[in-house]
């Protein structure tokens, strides 16, 4: 019998491929969901009882679940034995938006995504020739047998410290797949970790000019900015690797995600800006370095940092930045931008923050939500934190 450690997305889907697994999770009393599954508290967990645990990705490996079970397993590799070729694509931003663009571009030969873009790995077809996964630091850890056919890793910077421990830690499960590849298979990887053993071929990048001469790509013809020019170069550089061929029509026909970098103007003609899925430092200071020709910039920024230092963040702002902090984080970024001599206002909610902001706004500066922390303290996701940011926006005129 298999216990189901959280009861999330994934462990979900698990149950409905698996008869008799069991369900465990903080509550704090036992109950039966709209499926007929039961789902019990901690307390009832008896590792004994159960030959292997699969745990919930987002369950951190300090959780009593995780460190009484005798046997843990990630879906990824439950799954494994059915796995057709397999794109894997991790690193600290851009994952999602690098996982949508090769899916976009491999579309025409039957290619379908999931993993930590919300299709978990049980619910995906084993007909589709072709899994593009977005894999979470998370899963990774618990990771250990299955591995990619060829693996993109974007740039690794600090994230989800509190969860892993340490950067130590959460950088090695990021490269972990690399040095499980085999003889044939490909890793397009940072430079920095050129000398990472693995018997798969590795290909380095040191930045978009680096790869984009290394597959003699054209920069004038992709259509996107900032980071996600990368995100596009590693797409089309996957297409290049698998087809011989290169879709600069069909790059340009990708449409990017809400809540990047979304712009978007007021009543006034004033430009706003929602990047909630920012939520670390490096994602905020790409948004920053987008928008630093602006007058005036009035950044929100704050949530749960997740154990994560902002005081690099905050010591580099681009001139001119006023910082509205939120969320849990509000304090600590109030004593780093008072250490740096940033002006900073103290706002605790996204709504007051937005009109705090409201009578300084002018047609020369941008307003910008990138928050560089998790919405999880005040909101069940980033996407509903920047609906609540445009709305709020949109309410003010």
């Amino acid at each position: 019998m298999i216990a189901l450690l959280g009861y999330g997305k994934t462990t979900r889907a698990i149950a409905r491929k698996v008869p008799h697994s069991r369900f465990f999770a903080d509550i704090p009393q036992p109950f039966r969901d709209e499926e007929g599954f039961l789902v019990e508290p901690t307390s009832a967990y008896e590792p004994d009882q159960f030959t292997l645990a699969i745990p919930s990705p987002g369950l951190p490996p300090t959780h009593p679940l995780v460190t009484r079970s005798k046997t843990i397993m990630s879906d990824y590799d439950y799954f494994f034995d059915h796995f057709p070729y397999t794109i894997w694509v991790s690193g600290t931003n851009g994952k999602t938006t690098t996982t949508q663009m090769i899916t976009h571009l491999l579309a025409p030969q039957g290619a379908i995504s999931g993993g930590n873009i919300g299709t978990p790995v049980a619910t995906l077809s084993p007909q589709a020739p072709i899994w593009v996964l977005e894999s979470s630091s998370f899963t990774l850890h618990y990771t250990n047998r299955a591995k990619p056919n060829l693996y993109v890793l974007l740039p690794i910077t600090p994230d989800h410290l509190a969860w892993h421990g340490s950067f130590q830690a959460y950088e090695e499960a990021k490269l972990k797949p690399i040095r499980q590849l085999r003889e044939g298979e490909v890793a397009i990887v940072p430079k920095a970790y050129s000398s990472i053993q693995t018997r798969g071929k590795l290909i380095t990048y040191e930045g978009v000019e680096d790869l984009a001469t290394s597959f003699a790509l054209d920069l004038e013809r992709i259509p996107f900015q900032g980071p996600f020019l990368l995100d596009a170069l590693l797409a089309l550089a996957v297409e290049q690797i698998l087809l011989f061929r290169t879709s600069y029509e069909r790059m340009a026909s990708f449409t990017i995600e809400a809540h990047k970098q979304e712009e978007f103007f007021d009543a006034k003609g004033r430009l706003w800006v929602d990047d909630s899925k920012a939520t670390n430092i490096d994602a905020t200071l790409a948004a920053l370095q987008r928008y630093a020709s602006y007058e005036r910039i009035h950044l929100i920024l704050g949530g749960d940092h997740k154990g994560v230092d902002l005081t690099p963040l905050i010591a580099n702002l681009p001139k001119g930045t006023i910082v509205y902090a939120i969320g849990t984080a509000t304090e600590s970024i109030v004593r780093g931008c008072q250490r740096h001599g940033v002006p900073v206002y103290p706002c605790y909610q996204l709504q007051r923050a937005v009109e705090t902001i409201d009578p300084f706004h002018t047609p020369s500066s941008v307003a910008l939500l990138s928050p560089a922390c998790s919405s999880l303290d005040q909101f069940t996701s980033y996407k509903e934190r920047g609906e609540r940011f445009k709305a709020a926006v949109l309410r003010k005129g």
